[in-house]
C-alpha cells in the first residue's frame, strides 16, 4: 500500500529512502510530478490526495523493488492529476527495470501510462502494449500582467517580492493556467533574467516546465525584450530545485554558468548598506551586520539557444 507506513510528523523527503542518496530521492519526487518543494517539507498527513498519490509513487520508484502491485491506482484523485501522474510514473518506473502491476477501474489513464499489457476484467479481454504516443499537450503562451502571480505564488519555493520591470508569461493548456515565469532586464551584464518559474501541481511531471521556459527565452531573445542590442548575452535563470537543475544541464540550449552553496558575503552587504545610507544623506541606524551567509544551494544557467538559431 503506497499510502501506508508514513511517519506522522516527519516531512516526506525524510521518509523516502531514509539514509539514501538525496539526489535520488528528489529525483524520484520530481520524476512522478511532485516537484512542489513546499510539499516535500510537509508530513504525509498534511498533503492533498493528489500529493499523497505522487508521494507514494515516488517512494516506490526510490525503493525500486523487482516486483510491485499497486491497488486502486489513481482511484481517489482528480482525473487531470491521474492522467499526468500516470505519464510521469510510467516514465520513471521503466528506468528502474522492475515489474509493476497496477489495478485500476479507470480507462482514461491507459494512453498516458502506456502499459506493456492491459487485462480488462469487465470484458475478459487481454491486449498487448499500444505503440501510440501519449496524447500531446498543447501549450498556449501569453504575455500577461502580474495579476496571475498570486495564483502561482503558493507553489513557489521562495517567498520573495515581485521582479522589477518584469514581463510576465503564463502558459495555458485547455484554457487552464498551467505555468508561469517572469523576465526582467539585467542591462549591466547585457542579459535578461528569468525567474518565478512555477508549474501547477496537477501538471507537474509532463515535461512542461523546461519546454515552457525554453520557448519564453526563445521569444525573449528573438526581440521580445525591447532593449535591442543592449541585450546580447542570453537569459539567465537560477534555481535551487535539484530536478530542474539536472534537466537544464541536459538541455542543449542551456549552459551552466554558476553554482553557490551559500548566500552573499555579510561584510560586503553591510558595506553596501552603509554606502547607500551615506549617499542618501540619511541618519538611519547602521546595521551591525549585512545579509547573507545562509546555506542555500543555487545553480545558475544561461540560455544560449538563440545563438544556434542565429548561426
Amino acid at each position: 500500500d503506497i499510502h501506508a507506513g508514513w511517519p506522522g510528523r516527519k516531512p516526506i523527503i525524510d521518509c523516502i529512502a531514509p539514509g539514501g542518496d538525496f539526489n535520488a530521492v528528489t529525483g524520484a519526487l520530481a520524476a512522478v510530478g511532485l516537484g512542489d518543494v513546499p510539499a516535500w517539507l510537509r508530513p504525509f498527513r498534511r498533503l492533498s490526495n493528489g500529493e499523497r498519490f505522487r508521494a507514494g509513487l515516488a517512494r516506490l520508484v526510490a525503493e525500486a523493488p523487482p516486483f510491485a502491485v499497486v491497488d486502486e491506482f489513481t482511484s481517489v484523485i482528480d482525473r487531470q492529476i491521474a492522467r499526468v501522474g500516470s505519464l510521469a510514473f510510467g516514465k520513471a518506473w521503466r528506468r528502474t527495470g522492475g515489474k509493476c502491476v497496477l489495478l485500476s477501474c479507470h480507462y482514461d489513464i491507459i494512453d498516458w501510462l502506456q502499459p506493456d499489457w492491459v487485462y480488462d476484467t469487465t470484458k475478459g479481454e487481454f491486449a498487448g502494449r499500444s505503440l501510440r504516443r501519449p496524447p500531446p499537450i498543447a501549450l498556449d503562451i501569453h504575455r500577461t500582467g502580474g495579476a496571475w502571480w498570486p495564483l502561482f505564488e503558493p507553489h513557489h519555493y521562495l517567498k520573495i517580492p515581485r521582479m522589477i520591470a518584469a514581463r510576465y508569461y503564463v502558459g495555458f493548456a485547455g484554457g487552464q493556467p498551467v505555468c508561469h515565469v517572469a523576465v526582467s532586464p539585467r542591462l549591466e551584464i547585457g542579459a535578461m533574467r528569468a525567474c518565478r518559474l512555477v508549474v501547477m501541481p496537477e501538471w507537474q511531471g509532463a515535461g512542461l516546465g523546461v519546454r515552457f521556459l525554453d520557448e519564453v527565452c526563445r521569444l525573449t531573445m528573438a526581440g521580445g525584450h525591447g532593449f535591442g542590442a543592449r541585450v546580447w548575452r542570453g537569459v539567465y535563470f537560477h534555481t535551487s530545485h535539484p530536478g530542474l537543475a539536472a534537466a537544464l544541464r541536459r538541455a542543449s540550449a542551456w549552459r551552466q554558468a554558476s553554482a553557490s552553496l551559500c548566500g552573499g558575503n555579510k561584510a560586503k552587504s553591510r558595506a553596501s548598506i552603509v554606502r547607500s545610507l551615506a549617499n542618501a544623506g540619511g541618519s538611519a541606524r547602521v546595521p551591525a551586520t549585512g545579509y547573507g551567509g545562509h546555506f542555500r544551494a543555487v545553480q545558475g544557467f544561461l540560455y544560449e539557444g538563440h545563438k544556434d538559431a542565429q548561426a
